[in-house]
């Protein structure tokens, strides 16, 4: 697949269902926290009116035969920033010549082996490959000023348990911590389909696991559709998210049509409740200031497209309740 394909989701099979849970309370006016089912609820000082900044991952952009044209094309539909894979093929320096001549960030990384070399693999080796990987993917994202990489921390299946899974990807997290800190650049786990961290609860706590300010959350707000509720995770979750990955499921296709059909919708086309999400984001701080990073994953295209879902952005942006 190509360097500049939308990273496509690996075929596991969802989790169980997530225990429904109450909403927490929280604290707007000054960094504060509350307790929720054991998880400590922390969120940001609301800092004033909402703001996302949009980004979308590169291989959406169908236009653009260099990442320099995709960069401008992406400009000009209204986008301040991108998301890109590493370790990758493309020069870190084509990359960086890019951004500084169109203003659109790299904001985000995403570790393009994790699927591959899963860090909870019963073989050593690959454990090592991994970690590698990861380490890769922190350096070029310094490189090009990004503030985070998105990582797939582990995959849960009949070989890899869900105790190991946790302990080994742990183990194998701390040992990049160093690299994470020197560089400023935060380790963002994201939900997947990996049957693995399948409630808001478990992702806060796994979090917490390292005491550190440079793992967090990068929530992906169409992939929880299918087991939970993405508000209830964005307030219990709180200050831990730091990226939001944008995007759409459909629950009733995926009942008549199959699984992996629930995502072929259109933004404000499937089940997530966006004036609630967006209550959410502002109670726990994320779109206050400058604005938390908001990247659409999904089906992309020319740049008329990449204009389109820029506008879908704005009025889910704007998407208010009552």
């Amino acid at each position: 697949m190509s360097e500049l394909s939308r990273r496509s989701f690996v075929n596991v099979a969802a989790g169980a269902a997530i225990a429904a849970v109450g909403s927490a309370s929280v604290v707007s006016s000054a960094m504060g926290s509350a307790r929720s089912g054991g998880a400590t609820v922390r969120v940001r000082p609301n800092t004033g009116a909402r703001k996302l900044r949009k980004a979308v991952m590169i291989g959406m952009c169908g236009d653009g035969a260099n990442v320099m044209e995709k960069f401008k094309v992406l400009k000009d539909a209204g986008f301040d920033g991108v998301e890109m894979d590493s370790p990758t093929s493309i020069p870190m320096s084509d990359i960086v010549k890019a951004s500084e001549a169109t203003g659109i960030k790299v904001h985000g990384m995403v570790d393009s082996v994790h699927w591959k070399y899963h860090l909870n693999n019963p073989e050593a080796k690959v454990r090592q490959m991994g970690l590698d990987g990861l380490i890769q993917c922190l350096r070029d994202a310094h490189t090009c000023g990004s503030t985070s990489v998105l990582l797939v921390p582990a995959v849960v299946n009949e070989q890899m348990p869900y105790d190991k899974a946790w302990e080994l990807s742990v183990e194998q997290i701390k040992k990049a911590l160093p690299v994470a800190e020197e560089l400023k650049v935060q380790i963002a786990v994201e939900n997947v389909w990996n049957n693995f961290l399948l409630s808001p609860l478990e992702a806060a706590r796994y979090v917490d696991e390292f005491k550190s300010a440079w793992v967090k959350w990068h929530l992906d707000l169409g992939n929880i559709a299918n087991y939970g509720w993405a508000d209830q995770w964005v307030r219990i979750l709180g200050d831990r998210v730091v990226k939001l990955h944008i995007k759409e499921f459909s629950r009733k296709k995926r009942n008549d049509e199959g699984l992996w059909k629930g995502f072929e919708v259109d933004l404000m086309g499937g089940d997530n409740n966006w004036p609630a999400i967006m209550k959410a984001l502002d109670d726990v701080g994320y779109t206050g200031g400058e604005g938390g990073w908001a990247t659409i994953e999904m089906g992309g295209g020319d740049a008329k497209r990449m204009k389109q879902l820029s506008e879908m952005l704005d009025k889910i942006t704007a998407s208010q309740l009552g």
